[in-house]
């Protein structure tokens, strides 16, 4: 690159970069405003009698204004139609479809597989003893009490006849037969029964079988060890 010497003259003096605006939506709207201007101005003194103008000149103005003012028409009819979707695809989303964390801040531990020789049928979320934790999803309380080496216990059976089991809780806050929605406090976490520390014990059965909460709760949208509710955000937001 070849430096500039002093005696030149510097080309760029003076001259300063315009900013190019940002784009808009409303680019439409704006543009209908200045050719209306345009044509208004036109019309109060800028043209010449009318008796002088090519009538094909006129025409092209009359078109042009008609033509701006359907732009305007279409870019705010598209923009009402997006914001009424939006508030419409809120309103549709059916509560019975939510899927939630069992209970925020806690530490995924023991996942579900193999362990000390036996299947650990469920995963293991470490949080501090007295924690409230909550139903996953809607259901009927079909046990809340002691449930052998499970300690306290809550299982909730879903409307799809799954089953979410809530191990080792210190005291359970439902009681049976009761009706449930997603995000209603089952009970406490605690260390009852067979248990290593205090932790939420949490099972998902299908016809009676367990299955890796992981991959389970994914397909619903939450995903346990990065402890995020997917469903439950994008309702949240809109």
């Amino acid at each position: 690159m070849r430096q500039r010497l002093s005696s030149e003259p510097d080309r760029y003096r003076g001259r300063r970069r315009v900013p190019t605006p940002p784009r808009s939506r409303y680019a439409a709207v704006v543009t209908t405003a200045f050719v209306g201007a345009g044509v208004v101005a036109l019309g109060a003194g800028a043209l010449p009698d009318a008796k002088n103008v090519s009538p094909s000149v006129l025409d092209e103005l009359k078109q042009a204004s008609i033509a701006s003012e359907d732009a305007a028409a279409r870019a705010g009819a598209a923009d009402r139609a997006t914001r009424d979707s939006a508030r419409g695809g809120a309103e549709q989303v059916d509560e019975s479809d939510v899927w939630l964390l069992p209970l925020q801040g806690y530490d995924f531990t023991s996942p579900y597989g193999m362990r000390w020789g036996k299947l650990h049928t469920g995963v293991d979320l470490v949080a501090a003893e007295g924690t409230p934790y909550v139903a996953i999803h809607d259901g009927t309380v079909t046990k809340a009490g002691w449930f052998g080496g499970y300690g306290y216990t809550v299982i909730v059976q879903h409307p799809d006849g799954s089953e979410a089991i809530y191990g080792h809780s210190s005291a359970v806050s439902v009681k049976e037969g009761q009706q449930v929605k997603a995000g209603d406090q089952l009970g406490l976490v605690g260390n009852t029964g067979h248990s290593y520390g205090s932790h939420l014990h949490l099972e998902i059965h299908v016809k009676g079988e367990p299955r890796d909460p992981v991959p389970w709760l994914q397909e619903r949208g939450v995903d346990i060890k990065l402890q995020v509710e997917a469903i439950y955000s994008e309702v949240a937001g809109s």
